[in-house]
């Protein structure tokens, strides 16, 4: 590719991490292609105003970070932007493969870990200019698979988060903020025994063995606590 082509080729960073953002700014002004950065602002801001931000742009590329400090899970982002015919590349520092699987389900055309080099960002965005594939069938059928499969496991959690009393629940609340039984005993002015005997019972119906396992459930699947 010639670099006036390179030019022509927009791509919009949209990263939190200043100093990654600074490395791949660098990395593509040099290749020669036009490139854009979208600011996380400290203060104010949504992830609305973000896509307004990238659609305003008119890129061809984005490099997306999937966690924008504050504004939280840009995974979101990813169908409105390629719905706009941009491809969305995913660079994120989650190992989360199943995470990976939503982003290409949701329109993505490769996520990379950070930890890759910088050139197999650029290959990527080389090849997504030249209309070549970027990710092949069998890691993409394996991606969408381990989504598939957590999708499933987390739904399976939620119902049995849903087996659990009222009083079950406010006891796995309080396990969750980090409470011990005694405290949770003297807040609920009950015996120790008597919280003891609930707790046994939500390690049963969450079919796990201890309260750690039970508070790392809850967390996994962003079980909400009931109102007090």
């Amino acid at each position: 590719m010639t670099t006036a082509g390179r030019h022509e080729t927009r791509i919009v960073l949209v990263e939190d991490h200043t100093l990654f953002a600074d490395s791949l700014d660098m990395v593509f002004t040099v290749e020669g292609y036009d490139v854009r950065r979208i600011a996380i602002p400290d203060e104010g801001g949504s992830m609305a105003s973000i896509l307004s931000a990238i659609l305003a742009s008119h890129p061809r590329i984005v490099l997306l970070d999937l966690d924008l400090g504050r504004l939280g899970d840009a995974t979101r982002l990813i169908g409105p932007i390629a719905r706009a015919g941009v491809n969305v590349v995913v660079v994120t520092a989650s190992p989360d493969r199943g995470r990976w699987g939503e982003c290409l389900r949701l329109g993505a055309r490769k996520v990379i870990s950070k930890s890759r080099p910088l050139t197999e960002i650029l290959s990527t965005v080389r090849r997504l200019v030249q209309g070549l594939p970027v990710t092949d069938v069998a890691e993409r059928e394996e991606l969408l698979q381990l989504w598939h499969q957590e999708r499933s496991d987390k739904q399976a959690a939620r119902e049995r988060l849903d087996r659990l009393t009222q009083r079950e629940r406010e006891v796995l609340a309080m396990l969750v903020k980090g409470r011990a039984v005694r405290d949770i005993a003297a807040d609920k002015v009950v015996s120790e025994a008597t919280v003891r005997t609930q707790v046994k019972s939500i390690l049963a119906k969450l079919e796990v063995s201890s309260q750690l396992a039970a508070v790392g459930l809850a967390h996994h699947v962003g079980w909400v606590p009931p109102p007090h």
